[in-house]
């Protein structure tokens, strides 16, 4: 994105890179509780919002903030866990953020809340992660996708799946949301927030919508309130929410194989710092239900 547009909040020169996998080195003390050198771990860097390049992910060694890494099991592939961070934290934001969705934690013996949670564009990588979550934390998922995807997202726990692209797609996703009671909508993917925003109006339940895409003039009709999950304020923006991810749900969801590896690693050719610019060219041609991974050398 950042070699097509400017986004305010980035200062040069800068580190980019959020999504990282490896095995620690040193331990700072405040995380000594949690983790030891020689743990195989994945992490969300802050580098680029924190506006601190040690944090950033695109370079061999770097620095994480204890509450977003999480240790990985020795079955899991750095590749594999190298799928997860940017997305989980994304999709638990905006579903278990007080500012967004507010759901209750994931846990690995959730119940059933009898609840539904919309999320629109469910195969993306952010969805699959917002899918898993949801259904981890009590809700029925109801999800967006292209066809050629519907197995793939029900494969990850939703229980109706609607085409996005169906005309008569928005009655009928307002007619699955009000059989019963919807905890809120999650926009994951797509480029616009409107039709997400057009189900919330013509439910009787007016769902707020968070979105990770920006919320325009126009998309949301009068009485919808919508949100783009979205901050700037470094490791503290993320509050309770990535703690009881990366340190509660996630380590024992992944050690139990009940957490899936979505979307699959999609890993490029080039090998090493090198092939950053091979991966973002790979990702701006665009992949569906595929993360792109960079392995280092």
């Amino acid at each position: 994105m950042l070699q097509d547009i400017s986004l305010p909040f980035v200062t040069y020169p800068v580190i980019l890179g959020e999504d990282v996998a490896g095995t620690v080195e040193a331990v700072g003390r405040t995380a000594a509780a949690k983790f030891e050198v020689g743990d195989r771990i994945i992490g969300m860097a802050l580098g680029t919002i924190s506006r601190r390049p040690a944090h950033a992910g695109f370079q061999e060694r770097l620095i994480l903030h204890h509450t977003m890494a999480c240790k990985i099991p020795a079955a899991l592939s750095f590749a594999e866990g190298a799928v997860f961070p940017l997305c989980i934290t994304t999709a638990a934001f905006a579903l278990f953020g007080k500012d967004y969705l507010g759901l209750p934690f994931p846990t690995t013996t959730s119940t059933s809340s009898g609840k539904s949670v919309l999320i629109w564009g469910g195969a993306s990588a952010v969805g699959s992660n917002a899918i898993q979550l949801a259904k981890a934390a009590g809700f029925v998922v109801v999800a967006t996708c292209s066809p050629r995807n519907f197995d793939y997202v029900k494969s990850l726990g939703a229980g109706a799946v609607f085409d996005y692209n169906s005309p008569p797609a928005v009655d009928d996703i307002v007619a699955e949301l009000d059989k019963g009671v919807c905890a809120g909508i999650y926009h994951a993917a797509g480029a616009s927030v409107a039709a997400t925003c057009l189900v919330s109006h013509r439910s009787r339940q007016k769902l707020f919508v968070a979105s990770s895409n920006p919320v325009g003039e126009g998309d949301a009709p009068e009485g919808v309130e919508a949100k783009m999950t979205f901050g700037t304020g470094g490791v503290e923006m993320f509050g309770e929410v990535s703690p009881a991810t990366f340190g509660g749900f996630l380590p024992e969801a992944l050690e139990m194989g009940v957490y899936q590896v979505a979307p699959r690693p999609q890993v490029v050719e080039t090998r090493g710092l090198e092939g950053v610019q091979v991966a973002l060219d790979v990702l701006k041609k665009g992949v569906s239900a595929r993360k792109v991974v960079v392995v280092a050398e």
